[in-house]
């Protein structure tokens, strides 16, 4: 379908304002880099059933976003529809029910958003994913984690939207969280939204853990280059910043992209990386850990779009 006939098919569910032809992707994504993509959507959470219902009836493929943290685009673009769910879906509420604080979040929400008003609400539990920059349907998808904590330690059910626009709720065990890993991708899922259920804590606790693990994050992560965070997921029995390390890898660049000299598990973008920059490093670690170790690094970073040869 041409763009023009895309865009008039889609106002029939959003507004002209939520619809953004030749949008720069490298605006979107935590790396800065992307190509642009044909369509990006802005809808909000009470718009998806519709929207998605159209996108299927009139074979539309689409892309759902959030804020591009674990995100790769490739300098040529996507030469389609990517559904960002950021801002206009990021509502939270609260409700204290006994010795619980319940939050019922919006998958756009940062949770860094949820962090800060699970402490304003006295709840323990969600320190852990402060300084994750990531969305809580993103959080939900991959069952994001960090310093001993996870999404399924702390979510109760998940919003789910069927590619065919019908809505289910989930619970963390239907959804077979387990590490970096959801049945949310193999179904074509999209979350919504989901319910926190956290314990009652003592304030100065949870602000003094928080704080805590931003100074381990500053310290250890190279948080002032553009990255996606983690590149890769931990192989079972090892470290992947080690095994990169020791593979001699640190610091190794390609282009604009680099290894980081602070944690070899990281890949950033040091000022003017293109996409193929970073996939090539990607692969090029994966290709050297593989021959010196016998062991397959897997990518934490979703690989999308055209990428140039």
């Amino acid at each position: 379908m041409e763009k023009e006939q895309m865009i008039k098919t889609i106002q029939n569910v959003l507004s002209k304002e939520q619809i953004l032809p030749d949008e720069a992707m490298a605006k979107h994504t935590s790396f800065r880099v992307g190509g642009k993509a044909k369509l990006m959507l802005t809808p909000t959470i009470e718009q998806m059933p519709s929207l998605i219902r159209l996108l299927h009836k009139e074979g539309i493929g689409y892309l759902v976003k959030g804020n591009g943290s674990n995100l790769l685009v490739g300098d040529e673009g996507i030469d389609g529809v990517v559904i960002e769910l950021s801002t206009k879906a990021a509502n939270i509420t609260c409700a204290h029910i006994d010795d619980k604080i319940v939050l019922n979040v919006q998958a756009g929400c940062l949770l860094s958003k949820i962090a800060n008003r699970a402490l304003e609400e006295s709840a323990k539990g969600f320190e852990f994913a402060a300084g994750i920059p990531g969305t809580f349907g993103g959080a939900v998808v991959m069952n994001a984690g960090a310093y001993g904590g996870e999404i399924k330690d702390v979510l109760k059910t998940a919003k789910i939207l069927t590619k065919e626009g019908e809505v289910l709720e989930l619970t963390a065990k239907e959804l077979e969280l387990s590490y970096r890993h959801s049945i949310v991708p193999e179904r074509e899922y999209i979350v919504l939204g989901g319910t926190l259920v956290l314990d009652k804590g003592n304030p100065s606790n949870i602000k003094e853990r928080m704080e805590e693990l931003k100074v381990q994050r500053t310290t250890k992560q190279p948080l002032e280059y553009p990255s996606a965070g983690s590149t890769f997921k931990r192989p079972e029995g090892y470290f992947a910043g080690k095994l990169i390390e020791d593979a001699g890898l640190k610091g190794y660049t390609i282009g604009g992209a680099q290894v980081s000299q602070k944690h070899s598990g990281f890949v950033i973008n040091t000022g003017d990386a293109t996409a193929q920059d970073i996939l090539e490093l990607i692969q090029t670690v994966q290709a050297k850990v593989k021959e010196q170790f016998g062991v397959e690094l897997e990518p934490e970073v979703k690989i999308v779009g055209t990428f140039r040869k």
